[in-house]
């Protein structure tokens, strides 16, 4: 009866470590198969994005090669361009994303291609004031006390970098347009594209046709339209990607502006502040900072992808202008620290804003979300102000 008992005993437990070890083998597969997906995605961004920042640091090549008053002038035209109208052409494009990835979910092309248009018009809109600003840029630096000098070289730099602000304009809809379709490679080859000839055509405008700062400015905007030029073309010979021309009428474009106008206000707003912020201080982030910045970007994306900017707004403000702001100033003048000073205030509101995004997303309640993204691509009627039920209408 015992030797029986046992060996029922025995039995059973080596049948419960062989169901163990096939749900740890089943796991660990599934794991290993989502990683490798994720992979796929991230990889092509990850170039794109190292490619990308590879540009400014050409640009500051060559203007360091024109020297030191240029260096300047071009520096200061970059930061009041990022500030004024780089973040604010992001921003609002980033106001695209949720539309698109919930109409991509829920096999709504026709929304995703007017979504497209949509944001596109809209930016175009937003760079002639912003142009104007740039064009007048001269005048606003001499009253905060700039020098005359560098605020000349500044003045031609940003007057020749519109083009690109354009080319911008319509790069970042495309991007988001072809990202929500799950297609990353044709960006990313074409900024590998753009980029092998960003050089050679920066040493053709500075230096061979000598346009100094001009043709600095030039050549960046060259790439940009380069890169657009990459993502046409594969979209004009794709059998994969949606066409958003394609079924664009007068009626479909004159409605329902306002689920988009909703959200690409408060993406806008949230990612000035953090453009700002980041710019005013001047500084090279440290590698601290970009460890929260890594956990702050992919909480942001889901708040997006969400349909909640809002949140993240309020969030941004309260981490960078509220706690990393006063931070920066009382360590940094207070306490004489100078610049330390200012990466510690930097990395406070690095620390505050993942930690709260942190928390928003461990209280969110995933079944509601679940429920409202069915309701944002039902599209109902009825609820005029309710952005839950008419996003995508």
């Amino acid at each position: 009866m015992d030797s029986r008992y046992g060996t029922c005993r025995v039995e059973l437990h080596e049948s419960k470590l062989s169901s163990l070890k096939e749900s740890i083998y089943s796991l660990q597969s599934g794991v290993g198969e989502k990683l490798v997906e994720l992979s796929k995605i991230i990889l092509p961004i990850l170039i794109t994005s190292s490619l990308a920042y590879s540009k400014s640091i050409i640009s500051m090549l060559f203007l360091g090669h024109l020297g030191d008053i240029e260096l300047a002038g071009g520096s200061l035209a970059i930061g009041f361009a990022n500030i004024t109208g780089y973040s604010v052409l992001k921003g609002l494009a980033v106001g695209m994303e949720p539309i698109c990835y919930q109409a991509y979910g829920a096999k709504r092309w026709d929304i995703l291609t007017q979504t497209y248009r949509r944001t596109l018009s809209l930016l175009l809109v937003a760079a002639l004031p912003i142009s104007l600003l740039w064009l007048n840029m001269e005048r606003m630096l001499l009253w905060l006390g700039q020098e005359q000098n560098i605020t000349l070289i500044a003045k031609i730099y940003i007057t020749y970098s519109i083009p690109d602000l354009l080319a911008q304009a319509h790069l970042h809809p495309l991007k988001t347009f072809l990202r929500t379709q799950n297609i990353n490679k044709p960006l990313t080859l074409s900024v590998t594209c753009a980029m092998i000839f960003h050089f050679p055509i920066s040493y053709l405008l500075v230096v061979y046709l000598d346009l100094g700062v001009r043709g600095v400015a030039l050549a960046s905007a060259w790439n940009s339209f380069n890169i657009n030029m990459g993502l046409l073309l594969y979209l004009f010979r794709s059998k994969r990607s949606l066409r958003p021309w394609e079924g664009a009428t007068m009626s479909t474009y004159l409605q329902s502006w306002q689920p988009l106008m909703a959200l690409a206000g408060p993406s806008a707003i949230s990612v000035c502040l953090e453009w700002w912020c980041l710019t005013s201080t001047a500084l090279p982030i440290l590698g601290f900072c970009e460890l929260g910045n890594c956990i702050q970007t992919a909480a942001c994306g889901i708040l997006i992808g969400s349909a909640r900017p809002m949140t993240g707004c309020s969030i941004n403000f309260t981490s960078f202008y509220l706690i990393g702001l006063p931070i920066a100033v009382m360590v940094g003048f207070k306490y004489e620290l100078g610049f330390v000073g200012f990466w510690i205030g930097l990395a406070a509101a690095q620390v505050s804003c993942t930690c709260m995004m942190v928390c928003t997303l461990v209280r969110t309640n995933w079944t509601h979300q679940a429920n409202r993204a069915n309701t944002l691509t039902q599209a109902t009627e009825g609820s005029k102000n309710d952005l839950e039920t008419n996003l995508l209408s």
